[in-house]
């Protein structure tokens, strides 16, 4: 073989190389970032539901303490982000919305509260219905990243 093909040969496998190289870097940057996106949006979303699920749970509570009720078309709505959330999320934050949900049709059949026994189960008693749900449902979002 005559020098000159060995060098464009090596020319050539090198600029071949180089160029492989580069698509290589860019593809998996690339994949990297999609990938990176996918998980901001799931996040997003799974916090989303889980905000609509503690704005409706309080709502729901709120109105338990007050209110006595045999009619269980008001809970419509929390059992269907309820469901939504047996869709996409882990068995600890299903479990820990299905507490709530009990906690506020265990309410709604109890007794009404006065605001000083309200004061002393929420001060005294450190009674939080919706506190198991929130950490579980940080701990999840903490799997897609910081929040």
């Amino acid at each position: 073989m005559d020098g000159a093909y060995i060098s464009a040969f090596a020319a050539l496998a090198g600029t071949a190389i180089g160029g492989l190289t580069s698509f290589a870097t860019s593809w998996i940057t690339q994949q990297a970032q999609a990938k990176c996106q996918r998980l901001a949006a799931e996040r997003e979303s799974r916090a989303a539901l889980f905000g609509r699920f503690l704005d409706e749970a309080a709502k729901l509570y709120s109105d338990a303490l007050q209110n006595r009720r045999d009619d269980i078309t008001g809970l419509i709505g929390i059992y269907a982000l309820t469901n939504r959330i047996r869709l996409i999320s882990s068995p600890h934050v299903v479990e820990a919305a299905d507490s709530v949900v009990r906690i506020i049709v265990d309410t709604y059949l109890a007794p009404n509260i006065t605001m000083e026994e309200m004061r002393a189960n929420w001060i005294d008693r450190h009674v939080d219905p919706l506190r198991d749900f929130s950490e579980a449902c940080r701990q999840e979002l903490l799997t897609f990243g910081r929040y």
